[in-house]
């Protein structure tokens, strides 16, 4: 007779524990989320510790308009796979998010040429190109020729998209449109592409010889 009622207690106490569990673990995946996005964006700022007054301001300036510029960008460049399945919801995010992705672009390729005049300087200055094409030739002709021409691309890419998508407006969701949204949701993609491989690539040269 009272078998039942026990059961009814054993389930009674071990269902509430299980929303416990799943908060635990929403808790800890989003702390680990946020842990690593915080120390991701720090990034930068390990330049301050480093030895080379150079380093210090222009990796710092660089390092920050590189970040952020590849943040934005692969944001919008993962928003252009719903636009290019004809997402009417992000369309008018798309068009802000375009237009000041291409904006941050522009500011992180300027600071990547205020790196450059220093990168660029003579061996006897410290210059990290020159050290570079005689220690490890293969950085300097892979991985900085890579960095120095599709980082540039990124801002005709943007530039064009972002007219596009502000030209056509809705309309460009019709379907005699098609072509011009997958153009341009291809370019975004593209302009992800290049930023991220930028990114890498710049870290990568970086770590070899810094400024």
């Amino acid at each position: 007779m009272h078998q039942p009622h026990a059961d009814s207690r054993v389930s009674g106490s071990t269902s509430p524990q299980f929303p416990k569990t799943l908060e635990i673990a929403t808790v800890a995946v989003y702390g680990l989320a946020i842990l690593s996005a915080g120390l991701f964006l720090f990034l930068p700022f390990v330049n301050l510790l480093h030895p080379s007054p150079w380093q210090r301001s222009l990796g710092l300036i660089h390092g920050i308009g590189a970040m952020l510029t590849t943040v934005v960008v692969a944001y919008a460049g993962h928003l252009a796979f719903p636009l290019l399945r004809g997402s009417a919801k992000v369309l008018p995010h798309m068009r802000s998010l375009t237009f000041w992705s291409t904006v941050i672009t522009a500011l992180g390729i300027a600071t990547g040429n205020l790196a450059y005049m220093r990168y660029r300087a003579d061996e006897n200055f410290g210059g990290a190109r020159a050290w570079l094409k005689e220690n490890s030739p293969l950085t300097q002709y892979v991985f900085m020729e890579y960095h120095e021409f599709t980082v540039l691309f990124t801002l005709p890419l943007g530039v064009a998209c972002t007219w596009i998508l502000w030209k056509y407006g809705d309309s460009i969701l019709e379907k005699q449109n098609r072509p011009v949204l997958a153009v341009t949701s291809i370019g975004l993609m593209a302009m992800m592409f290049f930023a991220m491989g930028g990114f890498v690539t710049g870290l990568g040269i970086a770590k070899i010889h810094a400024l």
